[in-house]
């Protein structure tokens, strides 16, 4: 049984929109290199041929990703979400103990993480180390670079 992947509407939108874009365009053109590399001829010595079969593989291996992705998301009721403890959803200011500086994160599923944005994934050290955490707790967290001890500051959605 697969994973469920808890993902907000923006994020099955997103995911929804990238699936339909390569079953309906990449597909075909997956399709149509094979198509024109078999017309070159003999396909035992046909390098061109090789990489189009391993390109339609990869892409047909994200497409059902994707498909079971989509099928085992469940998209979270942002108005059900308790903001007293930190969850999946949840905007969290924090303040690095260390560096004297705050960050707000977004604690959001694997799926849907993006650094730039500060979108962090539940399954992140950083992420992880948060769950569950309150208002004024102070947590260490493990990170490649050493530990980071943050406190939190303010959780919302």
């Amino acid at each position: 049984m697969s994973e469920v992947v808890y993902v907000t509407e923006e994020g099955l939108a997103k995911m929804k929109e990238e699936l339909n874009h390569l079953v309906s365009i990449e597909r075909p053109n997956a399709s149509k290199a094979i198509a024109e590399a078999r017309e070159k001829g003999d396909l035992s010595e046909n390098a061109e041929y090789d990489a189009a079969k391993e390109a339609q593989g990869l892409l047909e291996l994200r497409i059902r990703k994707l498909e079971e992705a989509i099928g085992n998301a469940r998209v979270l009721d942002t108005s059900k979400i308790d903001t007293s403890k930190v969850s999946v959803l949840s905007k969290v200011r924090v303040k690095n103990l260390k560096m004297n500086k705050e960050f707000t994160y977004h604690l959001v599923s694997e799926k849907e993480a993006d650094l730039k944005q500060m979108k962090i994934s539940v399954k992140s050290p950083i992420g992880a180390a948060l769950l569950g955490r309150t208002k004024g707790e102070k947590v260490m967290v493990q990170i490649p670079a050493g530990n980071m001890e943050l406190e939190v500051l303010d959780i919302s959605i």
